[in-house]
């Protein structure tokens, strides 16, 4: 089949790695959220988010807006169209795999 393989053709590498997968698990579920809160809902560290999540958004994943409450600043990721479709993509080539595994 010329180095084509029907399982993992759709396993967006972007998102393939954990803690990319967890960041876009988190936003696809809740849209948008704060750097703090992806912080402590997933148990990630600074320097994690901020790789990872740049990758992200260079790949067009997600967007981050950057502004400030009062003297604080704050950072917020956000799922793109583009990468919700990723996502879902992702989603069910995973599925695929695992119901073929018996799963």
């Amino acid at each position: 089949m010329g180095g084509e393989n029907v399982f993992t053709d759709d396993l967006d590498s972007t998102i393939h790695q954990k803690t990319r997968l967890l960041i876009m698990s988190h936003l696809a579920a809740v849209g948008e959220s704060e750097f703090l809160t992806i912080k402590n809902t997933l148990g990630l560290t600074d320097g994690n988010i901020s790789i990872h999540s740049s990758i992200l958004e260079k790949s067009g994943y997600v967007e981050c807006t950057k502004d400030f409450v009062g003297k604080k600043p704050r950072t917020t990721y956000r799922i793109t169209p583009a990468g919700r479709e990723a996502f879902a993509k992702y989603v069910t080539a995973l599925g695929e795999i695992l119901k073929s595994a018996g799963g």
